[in-house]
């Protein structure tokens, strides 16, 4: 079989092994996948997807910010492409009613912690419009003193006074999209972005006290190569961030068609993208960072790491996390909201949501609530994709039943990937290998009883 090696570390992959297992495959932010969330067109199913009273546990609230002043060809997101800064008074008009509309449903005595802003490019607000948002949110809510506020930052458009804006509504903690730093590679995605922009975003962000960054690259873009995305790590890793996401490009031109102009350049094939991939590994463990899993890094004394160690991390629509025990409210287009047993979705469309609204009725568009058996499951696949193990005793006790005996099938199946060295497994539990962690959604969908293999729905895994 043909490998790809990286001399310095003597991390090996097999190529061949590798694309058999380059499927499409859920991302598993959710179990059932967001694919499985069906249209919900009468008052009493929407009633009861939005019933969240009965929930004591604590809130984590999601704003998608979905404007962006210029269309970036390889993006995946729901966002709206504009210059004009009124669209978004007009938006956060109905984020408040919205919030409005949804809090008596959450019950009395809840506290928040966690909140993102995602998007889109959040910092499209002006100061002045970030700092009203700030009043909506903190007028209605109540936040634990250590809670993690999170956004997600362009930093071709960051300023100091959105920084400041920023800082005031309480956040501590940014993600700075980056992608590449290669300007050819920049050209070809239409995001022309120095690194010297990215520096000062960094510093800007760091005055207004914002001081715990992440970094957010993807590989796998046109004009990419093993050597371009070295020099890319190697100015990312001066900048010192707590964590890197690191993404595979998931080229989806039938969902997104912008994505086919990038069909004009010439994308990496498979076994280059599994050279970046391996360089990329090799070189963050050489950098002190350590791989939580999938495509997500971190410092050692990073709070993502230590709950991993600890067995408390936890999975979910904003990716990996210390706040498991949080319901999760998503406001906005677009927005993802989960509970201990449904999920729902807001309307995609602007006009739609906002025509929900004004009737007075949620912009919930699609949901799902959850099976005893999807409970099962969805517990089994997050915590497979945060410990990367399995103890089938204590997974057992912990679910109340009979591990071995429910999962019988599964448990076979199991076999193979131990067979190809995705993972270690004896009677009692398995392990994840270096090489299963890459393919961590994969060894994921073994548990996973509503996606069929090759569901060409989803990206594939590398």
């Amino acid at each position: 079989m043909a490998a790809t090696a990286n001399e310095e570390s003597g991390t090996h992959l097999d190529r061949q092994l590798i694309g058999k297992y380059n499927t499409p495959v859920p991302r598993y932010t959710s179990y059932p996948t967001a694919l499985k969330f069906c249209i919900i067109d009468d008052a009493e199913s929407r009633e009861a997807l939005c019933r969240d009273s009965e929930d004591t546990s604590p809130l984590s609230l999601y704003f998608h910010l979905p404007f962006c002043r210029k269309l970036c060809w390889f993006c995946g997101c729901t966002k709206v492409i504009s210059t004009q800064q009124k669209h978004a008074d007009t938006y956060l008009n109905y984020l408040e009613k919205e919030v409005s509309m949804v809090q008596p449903y959450l019950g009395p005595n809840r506290k928040v912690v966690q909140l993102h802003f995602g998007g889109g490019s959040p910092n499209f607000l002006s100061s002045s419009q970030i700092d009203r948002l700030s009043k909506i949110i903190h007028s209605r809510f109540d936040f634990e003193e250590n809670a993690e506020l999170s956004v997600e930052i362009d930093p071709r458009t960051m300023t100091r006074k959105k920084a400041q804006a920023f800082g005031r509504l309480g956040i501590n903690r940014a993600s700075i999209g980056v992608q590449d730093v290669n300007p050819l590679v920049q050209n070809a995605i239409n995001r022309i972005q120095n690194s010297e922009t990215n520096k000062e975003t960094i510093a800007t962000l760091k005055k207004a006290g914002i001081g715990k960054f992440n970094v957010d690259l993807i590989y796998g873009l046109p004009r990419q190569t093993a050597d371009s995305f070295s020099k890319t790590l190697d100015e990312v890793i001066r900048y010192d961030p707590d964590r890197i996401a690191l993404f595979s490009y998931a080229h989806v031109p039938w969902n997104k068609p912008a994505q086919k102009i990038l069909e004009q350049s010439s994308l990496p094939s498979a076994n280059e993208k599994i050279d970046m991939l391996t360089l990329s590994v090799d070189r963050l463990k050489q950098a002190d960072y350590a791989h939580i899993g999938m495509d997500h890094f971190t410092k050692a004394n990073d709070s993502l790491a230590i709950a991993q160690r600890a067995k408390s991390l936890q999975r979910n629509f904003q990716g990996y996390s210390i706040h498991g025990n949080a319901q999760i409210c998503g406001f906005g287009i677009s927005a993802i909201s989960q509970s201990r047993k449904s999920y729902r979705q807001n309307f995609k469309d602007l006009e739609t949501y906002y025509a929900y609204i004004d009737e007075g009725k949620r912009p919930v568009e699609r949901g799902y609530l959850l099976t005893k058996d999807d409970q099962v499951r969805r517990c089994v696949i997050m915590r497979l994709m945060c410990d990367m193990e399995l103890d089938f005793e204590k997974m057992g006790a912990d679910l109340d039943l009979d591990f071995k005996s429910y999962f019988a099938s599964e448990i076979v199946r199991l076999q193979r990937l131990a067979d190809d060295e995705l993972i270690e497994i004896d009677n009692h539990s398995f392990k994840v290998t270096d090489i299963g962690r890459i393919l961590i959604r994969n060894v994921a969908s073994v548990f996973d009883s509503t996606s069929k293999p090759g569901n060409n729905g989803y990206s594939k895994a590398i």
